[in-house]
């Protein structure tokens, strides 16, 4: 069902830019923008602009850009009604539709299918844990055994599957869903060569597992009974919406408190996650006892630099998972690590003393990675000067994973101390890593190309394979594209004949620069379109209407720029202007996409130089009546230039005397504008 357009404005306009991004990553001012490291590509520097203003944001550094809307349907995977219903719930705005039919539900995107159903199958386990005998009577004490209140695991949705092979599939298909939906959510194992079909949890107690924005995309769950022959925790698979590798549990009720704390503590489990909640300690997630990813990693830094790993008292435990801080140390963040008493984990460790206490624990007891790393190892070195060495390699080697210059630095001087070396050495080790790595990354690179020049050069349909792939040593030559290319134009001779005809660069160098004249013609529209272009000379005429009458006629060569042209003048037809915000909420993601890069600063001359400095620095506005005449200009002189090519070559085709002197007549009328355009603008005609 469609949502009215008013619903969609009013859903808009609740749905703040600032606010909607805040909830996914943490968002510093700088200047009148908002940064962060952006959410949709890993990287250490924040890239990610968002306007609250315009209503925006863009990452000048993968070039994802929209508004409220479109972030919520990119970082979720949503279709644009999903997106806009999603906010709507978000904003408690109410909206009118229909109950899902049958045919209705199969219809919804894939995607969409599978968050209905998980929903639905999390409601369903809640209920049976409140509403069931069965689940009031073994569900229901074994979280109340754990210490978790009425309030908490309502707060984590948690629940219970009956033992029942079939109980939750027969339930989802009498309402509605089809089984390869449920099939497909992980929800419902079938077995068609049997003709059976039976749940995937059976009597244990379900944890769901949320996405950042709270949405139910999988399951873990923990059986009861003693049952060797079974596991004791069951995941849902690998589905559409859930890959365990990208999620943390807990993300979505710890986020605003990893932000407001500007921490966020890891633990291994789902208990050790809900006994810290329940104690008021939010920050807190787990990797649900997978080993750390980088996907991981970066979802931790949406929201924090500063990852404190919590570990119970297992040795074994604690050197399987410090491959993982190595990932934290590259990704720029900066990682503590706790061990508690032997036999303690986080969930026992702070009902025994209590949140206050917990927390204080934590704040003595706390160590760098590289503190904690030489204290676990040196022990099992002792004085043997072969292990120590190797202890000293594997630190420095984390160490020079840290892209932070002074970090490395002040790391470097605390190892010396530690290991009682020279600090000189550890550099110039460090050194030697860091070249071998460029070395091999170079290497890769290399033959990344070479494989990819090799491809390009077979013929259509052939793949090429590492088997045929051969082998290029550092010292081989490599050519590019560019070595010959057009080299004849400018008069010179190759070295080599070329191996095929190359085109004259040239045309493909006024095609580029009448792309760049649209685009700036399309820019001033959208970011100044409803301003007088001259009050002092035109008052009263805006700069879309000074523009569209002096290009009246023309069309543009660029697809998404005539597009936008064709906006501009239809609603300039119908006795309105297309505004900044127009484009920029447009239903086209191209088209929004494209308004958000012509608008999007990349950098701003700040207040405090405005305020304190006594130089005029002229903006766009300023220079408005000059800018728009000067891109008419140049767009004119582009498709001028455009015509006069076109006319040179009719005539160098044509043999026909009459049509020859047309052709001649339009030439030297075509070269009479150039003339006139080269002496507004200042420049030389050189044809």
């Amino acid at each position: 069902m469609r949502l009215d357009q008013e619903t969609i404005e009013r859903i808009k306009q609740a749905a703040q830019v600032a606010d909607v991004i805040g909830d996914y990553v943490s968002l510093k001012k700088k200047g009148a923008n908002l940064w962060a490291c952006c959410p949709f590509h890993g990287e250490k520097s924040p890239s990610f602009s968002v306007s609250p203003a315009k209503g925006i944001y863009k990452c000048f550094g993968c070039g994802k850009a929209g508004d409220s809307v479109r972030f919520i349907m990119d970082i979720e995977g949503l279709g644009y009604g999903e997106a806009l219903r999603h906010l709507a719930k978000k904003y408690s705005i109410a909206i009118q539709e229909s109950p899902l039919t049958d045919e209705q539900l199969q219809a919804q995107n894939a995607r969409e299918s599978l968050y209905i159903a998980l929903n639905y199958a999390k409601n369903y386990y809640q209920n049976n844990l409140f509403q069931h005998e069965e689940g009031q009577s073994i569900g229901y004490p074994y979280f109340k055994e754990r210490g978790f209140s009425d309030k908490t695991i309502k707060a984590f949705e948690l629940g219970y599957s009956l033992d029942i092979w079939d109980a939750f599939t027969k339930d989802a298909l009498k309402n509605g869903y089809s089984i390869d939906v449920l099939e497909k959510a992980g929800l419902t194992i079938r077995k068609p060569e049997e003709n059976k079909m039976f749940d995937r949890f059976r009597n244990r107690v379900i944890f769901p597992i949320h996405n950042v924005s709270g949405k139910t995309i999988a399951f873990g769950a923990r059986i009861l009974k003693s049952d060797k022959s079974q596991p004791k925790y069951l995941n849902s698979p690998e589905t559409e919406v859930y890959h365990k590798s990208n999620i943390l549990y807990g993300i979505y009720q710890a986020k605003n408190a990893i932000r407001s704390k500007d921490v966020c503590y890891l633990v291994e489990g789902y208990t050790d996650v809900i006994s810290l909640y329940q104690a008021g300690i939010e920050n807190v997630v787990a990797s649900s006892g997978t080993s750390l990813t980088l996907e991981q990693i970066r979802l931790i830094a949406r929201f924090t630099q500063n990852i404190t790993v919590l570990y119970d008292g297992d040795p074994a435990g604690i050197k399987a998972s410090l491959r993982g801080m190595d990932m934290i140390l590259e990704e720029g963040l900066n990682v503590k690590l706790v061990v508690f008493p032997q036999g303690e984990d986080p969930d026992s460790y702070v009902q025994k003393i209590g949140s206050d206490a917990f927390v204080q624990y934590i704040t003595d007891h706390a160590s760098d990675f590289i503190t904690f790393k030489a204290e676990l190892f040196l022990k099992e070195a002792g004085n043997d000067p072969f292990k120590r060495a190797e202890l000293i390699k594997d630190m420095v080697g984390s160490i020079s994973r840290i892209p932070d210059s002074i970090k490395r630095s002040v790391f470097f001087q605390k190892t010396a101390g530690l290991m009682q070396i020279d600090e000189a050495l550890l550099i110039t080790e460090s050194n030697k890593l860091t070249l071998e790595k460029a070395k091999q990354k170079e290497k890769d690179a290399q033959r990344d190309t070479n494989r990819q020049r090799l491809q390009n050069d077979l013929p259509s349909g052939i793949t090429l394979s590492t088997n045929n792939l051969p082998s290029f040593d550092e010292g081989m030559m490599s050519f590019s594209e560019e070595d010959n290319f057009g080299y004849e134009e400018f008069g010179g001779a190759p070295a080599t004949a070329p191996l095929t005809s190359e085109p004259s660069p040239l045309p493909q160098i006024a095609h580029y620069a009448t792309t760049l004249h649209e685009q700036e013609c399309i820019r001033l529209l959208i970011n100044h379109g409803t301003r007088e272009v001259d009050p002092a000379v035109a008052p009263g005429i805006t700069l879309m209407q000074y523009v569209l009458g002096e290009i009246d006629g023309l069309q543009f060569n660029t697809p998404i720029y005539q597009e936008m042209l064709m906006l501009c003048r239809q609603k300039f037809l119908e006795g309105t202007v297309a505004d900044t915000q127009y484009f920029l909420s447009h239903p086209i993601a191209e088209i929004q996409s494209e308004s958000i890069n012509l608008v999007a600063e990349k950098h701003s001359v700040s207040e405090a130089w405005l305020s304190k400095h006594e130089i005029f620095v002229p903006t766009e506005l300023d220079k408005l009546a000059d800018m728009a005449y000067t891109n008419i200009l140049r767009l004119k002189k582009s498709f001028n230039d455009d015509h006069l090519s076109s006319l040179m070559k009719q005539l160098s085709q044509t043999k026909d005397p009459q049509e020859q002197n047309t052709l001649l007549m339009q030439f030297m009328q075509a070269k009479e504008v150039e003339k006139q355009i080269a002496k507004e603008l200042g420049t030389v005609v050189v044809r």
